[in-house]
């Protein structure tokens, strides 16, 4: 037998195979086009904006670790002299310069009760006890620094400390939200040092925030008897959590009224979605959806229903609403998962911090049985998909509208600066994704005839 001349080795073969290979798939490019014939296009491979597909629990841990690593370094919980700038090694003795290490973000403001509440909630769904020892750190620090400043209140030195808003608030800001940190962390078996500023926060809600004459929780800013949907939040999560803590029915009760009361003149049917501001004195009420107000409106709302007795009279009619909003809610996402800055204007922006609060809102509804978890699952995964993409390496969330007050113009709210450092999206991601875990770890998701489905067992 004769040696071929040119012996073939295995790189030769392995060429001669992917050159017929390519003859064979031009041929049949040629020869069969692409058409409803040729190839099932249905399975076509969309382009889609956003991840189309539930979510890894790797994933999800890994952008609330992030944004976790970020704010421990972001917010030290740590005490300084402001004259010279050096951390109190000991804080038991302070003096009246003494204010929080320099950080960036304010640790008593509404956003940072959010933020702490969050971490809370990240912590039981990951089992990462940081997270509690986060909140804990700071809220004892507040409770702390408060504690000093309270002995100091006859010699005027309180007036300017850092925890003014604490031992004297003035606004709902200032109470609602710190106040259910606390009293959720008060609730696990932490922080009995809190309980006098819990007390304290909640005797301002119940007793001295200006109210219209049918006890709806009111402003006299921009005008006279005003409603700001935000105050819902600012308010009925706090109520509700000290009527858990307490189990004195008078907080449900008011909780509840809020509700009530302010969907009664805020919320429009026709479109299930909340107007921003309501003033009394106006014959016509312009609607301006904002997303973030209506944020806050279904957190109260979800919140709320979570502690809410089901014996309680007004518990129906809560839970009702909720179903109302996130309908309405739902009909406007964008397809990239997100809401705009206006819900109903889609040429206004897409914002981070709104998205972020009714994926929370959504998804902790589907997990207690409140909505339908068939119907409202894929727009709350895609929804955690699109905030995800906002949560930088650096465990920074981008794309959130800065702090917001109330306008009867649209220019106002298409225009609202977005800014890393604004406070308002940190809280809400954490929140969120806690949420999605539990999500996607008690239920299955499946492409199904290329959408995505809960799947049925």
């Amino acid at each position: 037998m004769k040696t071929p001349l040119y012996p073939i080795n295995t790189l030769s073969k392995c060429i001669i195979l992917m050159v017929l290979a390519l003859t064979v798939q031009l041929t049949f490019s040629q020869d069969k086009p692409i058409n409803d014939v040729t190839k099932p296009l249905h399975l076509m491979e969309p382009d889609y904006p956003t991840l189309y597909d539930a979510p890894t629990a790797e994933s999800v841990k890994a952008a609330i670790h992030r944004i976790y690593t970020f704010l421990d370094e972001a917010t030290p919980a740590k005490l300084m002299d402001s004259r010279t700038k050096e951390v109190w090694s000991n804080p038991e003795t302070l003096n009246s310069h003494a204010v929080f290490a320099e950080g960036l973000f304010r640790l008593t403001s509404y956003e940072w009760g959010v933020t702490y509440a969050g971490m809370l909630h990240a912590a039981k769904a990951t089992g990462n006890d940081n997270y509690t020892n986060y909140t804990q750190e700071r809220l004892s620090l507040i409770a702390h620094l408060a504690n000093y400043f309270k002995q100091h209140n006859a010699t005027n030195e309180a007036k300017d400390s850092p925890v003014h808003s604490v031992i004297h608030p003035g606004a709902l800001d200032d109470a609602g939200a710190i106040c259910a940190a606390m009293i959720k962390l008060n609730r696990m078996g932490m922080g009995d040092q809190l309980r006098p500023y819990i007390d304290n926060f909640i005797d301002y809600i119940s007793a001295k925030q200006f109210r219209l004459s049918d006890g709806t929780l009111a402003r006299n800013r921009p005008h006279p008897n005003t409603l700001w949907l935000d105050d819902l939040f600012m308010s009925v999560p706090a109520l509700a959590q000290m009527g858990k803590l307490t189990g004195e029915k008078k907080y449900y009760d008011d909780a509840v009224k809020q509700v009530i009361q302010f969907s009664n003149r805020m919320f429009k049917k026709e479109k299930g979605l909340y107007m921003h501001g309501w003033c009394e004195d106006m014959e016509v009420h312009p609607q301006y959806h904002w997303a973030r107000a209506n944020g806050w409106a279904i957190m109260a709302i979800v919140e709320l229903l979570d502690v809410l007795p089901e014996t309680h009279s007004g518990y129906a009619a809560v839970l009702k609403q909720l179903q109302l909003h996130v309908a309405g809610l739902t009909a406007y996402q964008d397809q990239t998962g997100f809401w705009h800055q206006l819900i109903d204007r889609n040429d206004s922006y897409l914002e981070t911090s709104a998205t972020a609060i009714y994926t929370y809102a959504m998804a902790r509804a589907i997990n207690r049985g409140f909505i339908d978890k068939t119907a409202y699952s894929p727009a709350v995964l895609l929804a955690w998909n699109a905030v995800a993409t906002k949560v930088n390496e650096k465990g920074q969330v981008e794309g959130t509208c800065v702090g917001t007050g109330m306008a009867f113009d649209p220019a106002f709210y298409y225009n609202r600066p977005i800014h890393i450092f604004a406070a308002h999206g940190y809280g809400p991601a954490i929140l969120a994704g806690a949420e999605i875990l539990e999500l996607i770890t008690n239920n299955d998701f499946e492409i199904n005839d290329a959408s995505l489905q809960l799947k049925r067992k």
